[in-house]
């Protein structure tokens, strides 16, 4: 059976902002949520088909507080530069990039 995620008590918070990602098989949500004092984090969700021929999702989330917006995003940045610069030069990462709000034509 797949893992469940562990729901968190997200129902209880409120949503802000939400920005979608597809990238192949996986689509990837990063949202901001308010919590009853009014103080601000954000979840960064992973979700996938499940290996299981049933039609569900797996679900991945990192809950991020503001405190450490400035930390993860430098190491984040950092660790995507050296990717790009020193694993993967001559790599051209603009292949697949496409805008999510296009509407097929097919």
């Amino acid at each position: 059976m797949p893992m469940q995620e562990d729901n968190y008590n997200d129902q209880s918070q409120e949503e802000i902002f939400s920005k979608r990602i597809r990238a192949g098989k996986r689509t990837y949500f990063f949202d901001v949520k308010a919590t009853r004092n009014v103080d601000y984090y954000i979840t960064i969700t992973e979700s996938k088909r499940s290996r299981y021929d049933d039609g569900s999702f797996v679900k991945t989330k990192i809950h991020l507080y503001k405190e450490d917006f400035n930390k993860f995003a430098d190491a984040l940045n950092e660790t995507i530069g050296h990717v790009k610069s020193n694993l993967l030069p001559e790599y051209n990462f603009d292949e697949y990039q496409r805008d999510d709000n296009q509407v097929s034509e097919d």
